[in-house]
């Protein structure tokens, strides 16, 4: 699991994730069971993951939640990710921010930020030695227990879509739901994950009370229906992307095994896949493509509503 779970700069602006002081809240009568629920799931992948998670507040503990992610997203102009400051202003006004501690030591850290929606989760940080380790894991379901308590249905946040190990940890494993398709939404970013390019992302809205999350958490991994798919995009034998035909009503849209290795060893090639998935992803979700599941081997499965059809 990748230290980079959300996008590098998840500012709360714009569309279905304006700030709001005051996000919608899910209750219902099932309340008391799924927050115990949650709270137990939360606990155990924490002792899995060999760590304890708990409420940043002082100005210290800003200090080395700023550094860690610095440390994790490597901006290179010079200046922080997020200002110490401005973590401290969230914390103060309710926002999660949250460290996961090591043996007394700091070693990752997610911070969200309260929406329209209920929580837009605007960054996560996991140190190199416990990526993999089910840390990553942990943090979302210490994030998912958090907002139950808080009476929170609903967590969003962005990701990369050429970025094939967070698309199937959010769509596969937490069993978030891909929402909409945001083309080059923060402009260049200049820090070592993005590498100055384009900027798309995802938006996913994560149901914490959904029966989908529940079945998804509960069995480790949702496994889409492939019955009739159709490659609509995939990789050509020298690794390019290829086209096919988008006409059935499942489709498979593949990305690479590993963008960000690509970006250094083939910029161009990289390149073509950004605008590759962004012309075939992004027109089929605006058409009402749905993206139901993410493949292991690295393909979105997107179904179209049954009163429309593409060629």
């Amino acid at each position: 699991m990748s230290g980079r779970t959300e996008s590098s700069a998840d500012a709360a602006t714009g569309g279905a994730i304006v700030a709001s002081p005051r996000p919608r809240h899910e209750s219902g009568p099932a309340e008391p069971q799924l927050r115990a629920r949650a709270e137990a799931v939360a606990a155990a992948a924490a002792r899995a993951a060999g760590v304890t998670f708990a409420e940043l507040h002082t100005m210290s503990e800003m200090t080395q939640a700023a550094s860690l992610i610095d440390r994790v997203w490597r901006p290179d102009n010079g200046a922080a990710m997020i200002p110490v400051a401005f973590l401290k202003v969230l914390s103060g006004c309710g926002g999660y921010v949250v460290g996961g501690f090591h043996g007394g030591r700091m070693v990752g850290v997610c911070v969200g930020l309260l929406s329209e929606l209920g929580l837009h989760s605007h960054i996560a940080a996991v140190e190199d030695p416990l990526r993999g380790a089910g840390l990553g894991r942990a943090i979302k379901l210490d994030q998912r227990a958090w907002a139950l308590r808080r009476g929170i249905g609903t967590v969003t946040w962005t990701y990369d879509p050429l970025i094939s190990r967070n698309a199937y940890f959010n769509l596969a494993k937490l069993g978030a739901v891909a929402a909409e398709y945001l083309t080059d939404y923060y402009g260049a970013m200049n820090d070592g994950v993005n590498a100055a390019g384009p900027s798309d992302r995802i938006l996913v809205r994560w149901d914490l009370a959904g029966t989908h999350v529940g079945r998804t958490l509960e069995s480790g991994t949702a496994v889409p229906a492939l019955d009739g798919a159709v490659v609509a995009l995939g990789p050509g034998p020298d690794g390019r992307p290829v086209l096919g035909p988008r006409g059935a009503r499942r489709l498979l849209i593949g990305i690479p095994a590993d963008a960000e290795a690509l970006r250094v060893s083939d910029p161009g090639l990289a390149a073509q896949w950004r605008t590759a998935l962004r012309d075939v992803l992004s027109s089929l979700m605006a058409n009402g493509g749905r993206v139901t599941g993410f493949t292991r081997d690295g393909f979105y499965l997107v179904e179209h509503p049954e009163q429309k059809d593409h060629v």
